[in-house]
């Protein structure tokens, strides 16, 4: 673990960067979340739940629906749930999935392994309600660290076979190599600058603690153990995208896999979740959305 210098300068930093984050997204008026119901599901510690935001579909079937578990992105530190209100509701209103948009704990405070044991508990709390949800169609979803988080989970913590599909925005798959090894294949776009993505690196994952571990750094995984069918969405100006490409690549040349890689042209990390109508990037997020919600569609 941290000692107590290192956690209070840590922590310290956290909160600063969290306040800047807030202001920044209330001058730019982020989306507000609009679920359609909120639950506290249990988790693995008695005096705590988890609480989630529940967007129903809107095509109605008899019997279990599937699902879609969705995690944020954070830098395994930023409070950002409910910031993928817009996906989830695109969603929930173009597929018979619903979803549930769950939030885990952050680091400093909860290094890991807090996070990946949040998404576990989630995903069986999903898997228990069979009676709502049809176990045979349970999907996963997640950006940025939250990307990173169901890459990990479904490799290291379920057996095979046990979701549908994954579907991954522009995820951290190799947090054992610096940030300063990593470009984007847009040398001009607006990358996430190195102290910051060191920061976010160093508040997860604790002093002493392998990050070459395939729950830290999916990149590392067995790719017998990843989903069969999977969406890899990466942007041209992020430096986080050639990973998730390798790894999209990598399991396309295993067998019995549908695997779709698509790099968003002029478009950096989170770029979905700032974008101006008639642009570009607004153009890039909507055909990201679409793309997903195929994959959940397909059989």
């Amino acid at each position: 673990m941290f000692s107590f210098l290192t956690y209070c300068y840590l922590k310290t930093v956290a909160v600063l960067l969290r306040s800047i984050v807030a202001l920044g997204g209330r001058i730019a008026g982020r989306p507000v979340p609009r679920p359609d119901e909120v639950r506290h599901i249990a988790s693995r510690d008695p005096w705590r739940t988890i609480k989630i935001h529940v967007y129903h579909p809107a095509k109605s079937i008899k019997g279990p629906r599937p699902v879609l578990i969705n995690f944020h992105g954070s830098g395994f530190l930023l409070p950002m749930h409910g910031s993928d209100t817009e996906f989830c509701q695109t969603i929930s209103n173009n597929t018979q999935y619903a979803v549930l948009d769950v939030p885990y704990r952050l680091a400093p405070e909860n290094p890991f392994p807090a996070a990946l044991n949040d998404v576990e508990d989630a995903i069986k709390y999903a898997l228990l309600c069979s009676k709502e949800f049809d176990r045979t169609r349970i999907s996963l979803s997640g950006f940025s660290a939250g990307g990173n988080l169901v890459l990990a989970a479904s490799a290291t913590l379920f057996p095979p076979n046990t979701f549908h599909a994954l579907i991954a925005f522009y995820p951290a798959l190799d947090l054992a190599s610096d940030a300063a090894t990593k470009v984007a294949p847009d040398p001009k776009g607006r990358v996430i600058p190195i102290p910051v993505a060191r920061l976010f690196n160093r508040c997860y994952v604790p002093p002493g603690v392998d990050r070459r571990d395939p729950r830290i750094s999916p990149k590392y995984a067995d790719l017998e153990r990843f989903p069969h069918r999977m969406l890899m969405i990466t942007a041209e100006g992020d430096s986080l995208a050639l990973e998730g490409e390798d790894l999209a690549k990598n399991l396309e040349k295993l067998p019995g896999r549908h695997v779709v890689s698509e790099r968003m042209a002029g478009c950096n990390h989170a770029w979905d979740k700032r974008t101006r109508a008639g642009t570009p990037q607004r153009e890039a997020r909507d055909r990201a959305y679409a793309m997903a919600v195929d994959m959940l569609n397909e059989a």
